[in-house]
């Protein structure tokens, strides 16, 4: 089946849908930091408005809009082995960021190792995404209703489908029946929607281009099962990283779910639209080993991030009766104010419960001064 376009015209196309994936992952970066540092400048100023009433929270909410409509035509244009794989970009983003809004001040040797490793991370990132979009498949098609049709009947789509819905099932037995709530297995389940979100989104994305071209597509009735494909996936997706973010550091899942998420939409977009049937090994190679110097960046930057910091036994003094009080482990969460806040979209802990200030346990009942100075007194021997 030949589905490429002339060489020159899918040239452009994936260079448009690139740029405007590379684009849209910057902008997605850049929202979510202004967002966190609106939600930290009302912290420590202690303001009383809500975080909707600032224009840096309203700011970062249409820049993300903004991003996440240009990673959506994306798809249109570029094929989905060389979109999902950029998700990249915005964790090197995030990390850039993340050291622009850094108030510590380190000497050099500090500073480089303690960032080293990120510093690494951020190089090979940078490095595999060059490869990978240099070398990556040039191949693209006009996704008309029937195409997508033609794609969703043939025999290694139907038998790719089936083992993923076996396998999903699996893992969401073992999940919610055995308790099973390993982070490899959640992300997993994240991923393997994630590819049905890809297929999904390259469909509709492709059909209201061709739309938008003169070309209707929404009549048909794939359209209509893509979307809801496609939405259904995105919402399960949301609430299983919700309930992973409950259990596990951010950092790990950003990287562990930026590993499994990109190896499965790069295995369904080989599979559902063919887009390295025209390619040879040497790409086909280069194009894997861009993808691992990514993984590894990304591994890198989110293995650095500083974690969050154990609970230690803390001592308060009550202020009403004059009593110190040990606070016990698991009684209350010890406030941290040593520069626990942080920025970008790898360091969002919003799904982690605020610190609360400790709570005034029972206090063995105190007697006023007059009264244990009358019984420690020693009695005087009557003369």
């Amino acid at each position: 089946m030949n589905i490429s376009r002339a060489d020159g015209g899918s040239y452009t196309d994936n260079l448009i849908g690139t740029l405007l994936a590379i684009f849209g992952n910057v902008l997605v970066s850049i929202s979510l930091s202004l967002q966190k540092y609106s939600h930290v400048a009302l912290l420590g100023a202690k303001d009383p408005r809500a975080f909707y009433h600032t224009k840096t929270w309203w700011c970062g909410f249409v820049l993300a809009c903004l991003g996440e409509g240009a990673n959506f035509v994306s798809y249109a244009f570029a094929p989905l082995a060389i979109v999902a794989p950029l998700n990249a970009v915005s964790i090197l983003t995030s990390s850039i960021l993340g050291l622009i809004f850094l108030r510590e001040k380190f000497k050099p040797k500090e500073f480089a190792k303690r960032y080293g490793l990120s510093f690494l991370g951020c190089i090979l990132t940078t490095a595999g995404t060059y490869i990978f979009v240099a070398f990556g498949p040039n191949s693209h098609e006009n996704l008309k209703a029937e195409n997508i049709v033609k794609h969703i009947v043939g025999w290694h789509v139907l038998l790719y489908l089936l083992l993923e819905i076996i396998t999903f099932c699996s893992l969401l037995y073992f999940y919610k029946q055995r308790g099973a709530n390993y982070l490899v297995i959640i992300l997993l389940l994240v991923a393997l929607l994630g590819s049905v979100t890809g297929i999904s989104v390259k469909a509709v994305s492709g059909m209201l281009v061709l739309t938008a071209e003169g070309i209707m597509q929404l009549y048909y009735p794939i359209f209509s099962v893509m979307f809801v494909c496609m939405v259904a996936s995105v919402v399960f997706q949301a609430r299983f990283l919700s309930q992973a973010c409950k259990l596990y550091d951010s950092s790990l899942i950003a990287g562990v779910n930026y590993i499994l998420s990109t190896s499965s939409a790069v295995v369904a977009g080989a599979v559902f639209y063919f887009e390295f049937n025209n390619e040879d090994t040497l790409h086909i190679c280069m194009f894997l080993l861009g993808s691992a110097l990514c993984f590894l960046g990304v591994f890198l930057i989110t293995k650095n991030r500083k974690k969050t910091k154990a609970f230690e036994p803390y001592v308060t003094m009550d202020m009403t009766n004059g009593i110190p009080t040990i606070h016990d482990k698991g009684l209350v969460v010890q406030p941290d104010f040593n520069g626990s806040f942080s920025y970008g979209a790898l360091v969002n802990n919003d799904g982690v419960a605020p610190a609360t200030l400790p709570v005034k346990l029972e206090q063995p009942p105190v007697h006023s001064r007059h009264t244990d100075a009358t019984h420690s007194l020693p009695e005087l021997k009557k003369d």
